[in-house]
């Protein structure tokens, strides 16, 4: 997948560079972290510019983030309740109640979750379901989708421009963080899970 990525953004510049990370936002898998880096790499031995490369991924990220926010947007939550009232619902342990109140915590809370969760891998392109879901208003979800994205961008477009031809070495560490970081999310939503199921068990 590697060289097929850096083939894409030598052939086609900062267009390469935006049609991958709106990719990378609908298919997580995709990384992010090498296609950033290598674009920052080019900055330092092609007509690429920093900036250019910063606001294409930008542009690309957003797009892709409006695409899965639209998915949420889909899902209606009274759809899901009857799921939840059904059998799906009575093997998970879970209710229409529960439903309700993520959605009004994710209401409340939605904002800075948006922002910060474009700093967490696969979060950070998952994260525009639930907020398509709630309904959260588009300019609010485009602007801190933007705000979060640029910085992140920012961030890894400069490591690659300063490790230059190494620019692998800074996608190994950007790896190690990203395998971190999902490993801490599962441990706490493990942990989420139990706690949610065993109240569950002690209710009559």
């Amino acid at each position: 997948m590697e060289g097929w990525i850096i083939e894409i953004v030598e052939r086609f510049g900062y267009v390469g560079i935006a049609f991958l990370i709106a990719l990378e936002n609908i298919f997580p898998p995709i990384p992010s972290e090498v296609i950033l880096t290598f674009g920052g790499f080019l900055t330092t031995v092609s007509e690429l510019e920093i900036w250019g490369v910063v606001l294409s991924a930008t542009a690309g990220s957003v797009a892709g983030a409006v695409v899965l926010y639209s998915l949420g947007r889909w899902l209606d939550p009274a759809r899901w309740e009857r799921w939840l009232d059904g059998r799906p619902g009575k093997l998970l342990h879970l209710k229409k109640e529960d439903l309700r109140r993520a959605r009004a915590w994710f209401l409340k809370r939605g904002r800075p979750t948006v922002f910060f969760c474009r700093f967490i891998p696969i979060v950070r392109s998952l994260i525009s379901v639930p907020a398509g879901m709630s309904r959260m208003d588009m300019g609010t979800f485009l602007l801190l989708t933007a705000g979060g994205t640029v910085l992140w961008n920012t961030v890894l477009v400069l490591l690659g421009a300063y490790f230059g031809a190494s620019w692998k070495a800074a996608t190994g560490a950007l790896n190690a963080y990203s395998v971190a970081a999902v490993l801490v999310l599962l441990a706490a939503a493990a942990a989420f899970a139990f706690v949610h199921f065993r109240k569950k068990r002690r209710k009559p």
